[in-house]
C-alpha cells in the first residue's frame, strides 16, 4: 500500500536557510521519508542571492522556501521604512529569485513542488504586527498567482500559513515560559497549544509528495484554529 511520503524517496529536496525558522525540522522529515535533501543555510535577503543558492543546488524535485526573520512589534505609525525593507528583504524578496530558478526546469519536465513556508498572520489582524503581516500577506498573493499559473503545467506552488508552531525564531523555551503566553494560548487558540514542529514538518512532507497533487497557488491555516 503506498503512503503519503513515499514518492519522496531519492528526489531531490532544496531546503532554504536551512539552519533558521523551520529548517532543521524540515531537514530530518524530508529525511526520513528517504529524499536527497540539499539544506543550505545561507541567510536570503534578496532576489539575487536566492536566485544564486538555488542555481547552486542544481535541478531539484521540490523546493521548500523557508524564510523568516524575527517580527518586529512597532506601533502602526512609527513603523519606519528601513524596518519596512528589511523583513520584505528577508520573507518576500527572495522568492522571485527562487523561482526564476527552479521553475523552468519543473515546467520543461512537467513536475515539481514548491512549498512556502509563511504564517497565518496574513489571515488574522493583530496589533503592531503591520510590517510583520504585510510581508506574509505579500507571500500569500505571490503564491496564489504564480500556483494558478504554473499548476496546468503539473507544477505545484502551495503555503503553509503557520502559527502557534513550536520554532526557535518565533516560539522557543523563552516564550512558551512566560504566564502571560500560556494564558494567550488557551484564549486564542482553540486547540490551546503550540504545534510540534515535528507535525508542521510533515504537513510540508504531504504537500511536498506526489501523492497529493490537488493543491494549487493555496495558503493553508496550520495554526490550532487560530485562523481558519
Amino acid at each position: 500500500m503506498t503512503r503519503i511520503g513515499d514518492s519522496l524517496q531519492g528526489k531531490r529536496v532544496l531546503i532554504t536557510q536551512s539552519g533558521e525558522f523551520m529548517g532543521p525540522v524540515l531537514r530530518e522529515a524530508f529525511e526520513a521519508h528517504g529524499a536527497i535533501v540539499i539544506a543550505d543555510p545561507t541567510i536570503l535577503d534578496g532576489g539575487a542571492r536566492a536566485e544564486a543558492v538555488a542555481r547552486a543546488a542544481g535541478p531539484v524535485d521540490v523546493l521548500i522556501a523557508n524564510l523568516g526573520v524575527p517580527a518586529p512589534s512597532t506601533r502602526a505609525h512609527e513603523i519606519g521604512d528601513e524596518e519596512f525593507r528589511h523583513v520584505f528583504a528577508h520573507v518576500v524578496d527572495p522568492l522571485p529569485g527562487l523561482f526564476r530558478a527552479v521553475l523552468p526546469d519543473m515546467i520543461a519536465r512537467r513536475s515539481g513542488k514548491i512549498v512556502v513556508m509563511g504564517s497565518s498572520t496574513a489571515f488574522r489582524g493583530q496589533k503592531r504586527t503591520g510590517t510583520y503581516s504585510a510581508a506574509r500577506s505579500a507571500q500569500v498573493g505571490f503564491v496564489r498567482a504564480t500556483g494558478t499559473e504554473v499548476a496546468a503545467a503539473n507544477v505545484h506552488i502551495n503555503l503553509i500559513a503557520q502559527n502557534f508552531v513550536e520554532n526557535p525564531m518565533y516560539y522557543g523555551p523563552e516564550v512558551q515560559a512566560l504566564p502571560a503566553f500560556q494564558e494567550r494560548l488557551k484564549r486564542e487558540v482553540p486547540l490551546g497549544r503550540l504545534a510540534t514542529p515535528q507535525e508542521d514538518a510533515l504537513f510540508a512532507v504531504f504537500l511536498a509528495s506526489s501523492e497529493v497533487s490537488f493543491f494549487a497557488g493555496q495558503s493553508i491555516p496550520f495554526s490550532g484554529g487560530w485562523a481558519t
